[in-house]
């Protein structure tokens, strides 16, 4: 592959940094375990009290019914739909998981090494995933071999970009980041998602890693490992970069 000349790389996490199967055959199973328990013990947290208004409003039910909201967010695990309460209690419920030793966090051994060798060049680093921000956080600090979180300058979800599939998304993150649309480039496994950042104007590389079957990209550039990608500063101006 070509050297990649850039300002800033923003990652996808599942089937990207981390292995699917984590995800779906751990965290999932894990957040949809403990939902009843958490909604029951956290009435006053506002963000659980939230997320849980949310969704009540969508399925017209009461707050208190717990049956029915527990019911809806459980279907939505199952379908894996991409809705941003599920998010938020997914995160709130990981991060308490990981606090009490009940979760490990996964990532593949070429991330870290390659993740301080672009911080290193200076490149601004950054996150955008369908797990909340607190999810996403909570897994990198968890990573094997020490907290990654400190390599990146900014992470994004569903609430502060919007959806993964949608252009307009990475606008919002190239606007919030001050860094132009052409000077940014995304690693991520899912075409869809390649194809809304290109035509949001930004670079794009597919990753497809050995064993996660649903990474398909096509018609553009591919990697197997995050080693194998040669990037190149473009030279941004650190005064307009933002963080969140």
């Amino acid at each position: 592959m070509e050297p990649i000349t850039c300002d800033a790389i923003v990652v996808d996490i599942e089937g990207t940094t981390s292995a699917a199967s984590h995800v779906y055959d751990v965290l999932f199973p894990y957040a949809r375990r403990r939902l009843r328990e958490w909604i029951a013990s956290h009435p006053d947290d506002p963000a659980t009290a939230d997320a849980v208004a949310r969704v009540a409003e969508q399925i017209n039910a009461s707050p208190e019914d717990i049956d029915a909201i527990v019911a809806e967010l459980q279907r939505w695990i199952d379908q894996d739909i991409k809705a941003e309460p599920l998010k938020a209690l997914q995160g709130l419920i990981w991060s308490d998981g990981y606090a009490r030793g009940d979760l490990t966090s996964h990532v593949f051994d070429d991330v870290p090494a390659s993740l301080a060798a672009w911080a290193d060049q200076g490149l601004l680093l950054a996150v955008y995933s369908s797990g909340s921000v607190a999810a996403q956080r909570a897994l990198f600090a968890n990573a094997p071999g020490g907290d990654l979180n400190p390599l990146f300058s900014a992470n994004f979800d569903l609430s502060t970009a919007g959806p993964k599939k949608e252009p307009d998304s990475y606008r919002r993150i190239s606007s919030a980041l001050g860094i132009p649309a052409d000077r940014l480039l995304f690693l991520s496994d899912i075409q869809a998602e390649i194809d809304a950042a290109r035509t949001a104007g930004w670079q794009a590389v597919g990753v497809l890693r050995a064993g996660e079957a649903q990474a398909t990209v096509t018609g553009a550039p591919r990697l197997s490992r995050f080693d194998e990608l040669a990037v190149v500063r473009a030279g941004r101006d650190d005064s307009r970069a933002g963080r969140t």
